[in-house]
């Protein structure tokens, strides 16, 4: 049985997912790109993984560094979503304030509401996708109190999360 890729898409749409930048510092400057195929892979020991596609030369120019830091978007975030996420935009860095992970100095995008700083521990080719995984290093997340709210990818569409009592 054959699958539609276009169908394929349409269908994996209606799974809504986080939005994330992954970043990097290559040669003294920090490098990013927006994913939504970012997941929790073990507690024991602490892995996360992503997956970028095999094409992405942000992500082949990053490898190289073996280390990460994974910055989970807030819903004011939609600005960022789309800057990283399009490879016509050369500096998505250009003009947007971040501080180093404290392992690894990859970077932390301010707002973010929260983030993990990673090593990598493995990347294992996926079709047209790389699985990488990341043995985390530190981590933190925005104060409770502030009750931040998650950027989600949902059909195509940026939006947010609303819980039920």
């Amino acid at each position: 049985m054959s699958i539609d890729s276009v169908k394929y898409r349409l269908v994996l749409g209606h799974f809504p997912t986080g939005v994330t930048i992954v970043t990097a510092m290559v040669d003294g400057e920090p490098v990013g790109f927006t994913i939504g195929s970012f997941t929790s892979v073990s507690l024991d020991p602490p892995l996360v993984g992503f997956l970028p596609m095999t094409t992405s030369e942000r992500w082949l120019r990053m490898a190289s560094a073996g280390t990460f830091c994974v910055n989970v978007l807030g819903i004011n975030h939609s600005d960022l979503c789309w800057r990283f996420a399009k490879s016509s935009i050369e500096t998505p860095f250009e003009g947007v304030s971040w501080r180093p992970a404290p392992a690894t100095g990859s970077p932390i995008v301010d707002g973010a509401i929260a983030w993990m700083d990673c090593t990598t521990a493995e990347v294992v080719d996926a079709g047209d996708h790389f699985f990488v995984m990341g043995l985390v290093e530190d981590m933190d997340h925005a104060d409770p109190e502030t009750q931040p709210a998650p950027l989600l990818f949902f059909r195509g569409q940026l939006g947010g999360f609303v819980g039920q009592e």
